[in-house]
């Protein structure tokens, strides 16, 4: 199965592509160029876009006094919510700290305390203060603009920008050996082409374009896992959707992507509360607003639904040095009428974070040989049912030096693409709004069988709406639209609640789906689906 595209009129080539410009495709980019293996790195967008800048919190790391890797494993497996992959878990907090004092040596600056040392703050589900941040309320910008300056120093990595990468290019035996791509722009790389590598890297980032409101850029619209997808990779747990609890609410009309109100915030002492005035986390869970972001986002809907406003409040009046310590968030405030200093903040629920993605295994190789993932668009294990809050710039620092060692280690020979007679797939752009609406609506925070079925009866209307014109936007809605079923065939399957994947109809979590679930497509689009024991 492959999108519907013009044939490729150039071709270039390297020893590894990496798709993505993030904090895993920088990183893994860096790492490889280290052995001195040439590099092209493909973004969507400009290079300096993408999720990673707009990653506030910080990441999460064991370097405070007492702090240990196995007190980070902890809170790391009780968020999960016993989906962790053990095994990823282990990998992610003992190498993290190593990676971020790489990260530090290659310039990145983080805040320090009166006394010199980096600060450290708490976030949701930590019970230590771990969390590094830069800017206050800007730490994704700061890694960003770190990572960002070392690859453009490097002339072993050639960047095009306003690219989307389509499909994977499969050799004879299987194997990934190049992507086509589509450049947005004048000049000889106009169009579709071909770029031909030993290995390919999918970094992309997430999907929160696939739900009407979310804090993801308009460019995370899971176009590698969809590429991963069609080239037969399996993916994995992509029904464990994050939905970030606390996200400015400005009008239920108002889609694409919101301000996010980090949880920072709430670690430095910000309560919630209902339209009573009253703390609702209170008996909740003993952190209290710091709880898991599940458990967080749950209780918000639930007040929603039950007091029908569309929001909660935030109160972060307490907070002296607001402006200083969270610049990013308070500038967003008062662009949209608030002073978070004197008056309450409306919060609710976007979708935030895919917790699953690509099925990889510890080195971030995928299912198809030669083709890797990382970052938000893998899925190592490590976030279970739901990721611990600042995990996620540390698991891009993390695997993105694991898949590179990997690389580095076993690529092979350059190999020939094959003759592709996959289906073609291409849908209409204008299935994109409705396919948001009915994916928050019924495949949202809260889902039952009901409206899960109700949401896949959507979708298999909007498949019918086919295209034969190929534009950046059909691509996008064909990624969305895959990605969605995906989702809402997980979501069918797994009849328990488990983290961020709350079903109102089963609302117990069971041990017997303790499991991972499983899906891949075949080259003629139908749909396989099985599970495995999680490690």
């Amino acid at each position: 199965m492959k999108l519907l595209a013009g044939q490729p009129g150039w071709t270039t080539k390297a020893d590894v592509i990496v798709i993505g410009s993030g904090v895993a495709g920088l990183t893994t980019a860096l790492n490889i160029r280290a052995s001195g293996l040439s590099v092209l790195l493909v973004t969507k967008s400009r290079v300096d876009e993408g999720s990673t800048k707009w990653a506030q919190g910080g990441i999460a790391a064991a370097l405070g006094p007492g702090d240990t890797p196995d007190q980070h494993k902890k809170d790391t497996l009780i968020a999960g919510a016993g989906l962790c992959d053990e095994a990823a878990v282990d990998v992610l907090v003992s190498e993290g700290p190593e990676a971020v004092r790489k990260l530090i040596a290659q310039g990145a600056v983080f805040d320090k305390s009166e006394t010199g040392e980096i600060a450290l703050t708490r976030e949701g589900g930590h019970l230590r203060n771990r969390i590094l941040h830069a800017g206050g309320d800007a730490t994704g910008a700061e890694v960003s603009r770190a990572l960002l300056a070392a690859v453009q120093n490097d002339s072993g990595i050639e960047v095009i920008e306003h690219a989307l990468a389509l499909d994977a290019l499969l050799s004879e035996s299987g194997a990934a050996c190049g992507v086509t791509l589509h450049v947005i722009g004048a000049g000889s790389r106009d169009g579709v082409g071909r770029a031909l590598a030993r290995a390919v890297v999918i970094a992309t980032g997430g999907l929160g374009q696939v739900y009407s409101q979310t804090t993801n850029p308009a460019v995370s619209t899971g176009d590698g896992v969809a590429l991963a997808l069609r080239a037969g990779a399996a993916v994995a747990d992509v029904e464990f959707i994050q939905f970030h609890p606390t996200v400015l609410w400005r009008d239920s009309s108002v889609g694409g992507q919101q301000p996010l109100i980090s949880e920072a915030v709430r670690g430095e002492g910000a309560l919630l509360l209902n339209h009573r005035g009253e703390r609702f986390m209170i008996g909740k869970h003993p952190l209290l607003e710091l709880a898991p972001r599940d458990i967080v986002a749950k209780e918000i809907f639930n007040q929603i639904k039950e007091s029908g406003n569309p929001h909660v409040w935030l109160d972060a009046t307490a907070i002296a040095d607001f402006p200083e310590r969270f610049p990013t968030i308070f500038l967003s405030c008062k662009a949209n009428g608030i002073d978070p200093t004197t008056q309450l903040i409306p919060v609710s629920p976007a979708s935030h974070y895919a917790s699953g993605g690509v099925l990889v295994d510890l080195n971030g190789h995928s299912t198809v040989p030669g083709l890797y993932a990382c970052g938000e668009t893998a899925c190592t294990g490590a976030h279970g049912a739901n990721r611990l809050a600042s995990n996620s710039l540390l698991e891009g620092l993390v695997f993105g030096a694991r898949i590179a060692a990997n690389i580095v280690e076993t690529i092979g020979d350059w190999e020939v693409p094959a003759e592709d007679y996959s289906m073609d797939f291409l849908l209409s752009p204008n299935i994109e709004l409705p396919l948001q609406l009915a994916m928050s609506q019924g495949a949202g925070v809260m889902r039952s069988e009901t409206s899960l079925n109700e949401t896949a009866s959507v979708l298999t209307q909007l498949g019918e709406r086919t295209s034969t014109e190929p534009s950046l936007e059909s691509w996008e809605a064909s990624n969305l639209y895959l990605l969605a079923t995906a989702i809402v065939r997980s979501a069918l399957e797994r009849k328990e609640t488990r983290g961020s994947h709350w079903r109102t109809d089963y609302p117990e979590s069971s041990d017997s789906w303790r499991i991972r679930i499983i899906q891949e497509l075949d080259r003629n689009g139908n749909w396989r689906t099985r599970s495995e024991e999680v490690k």
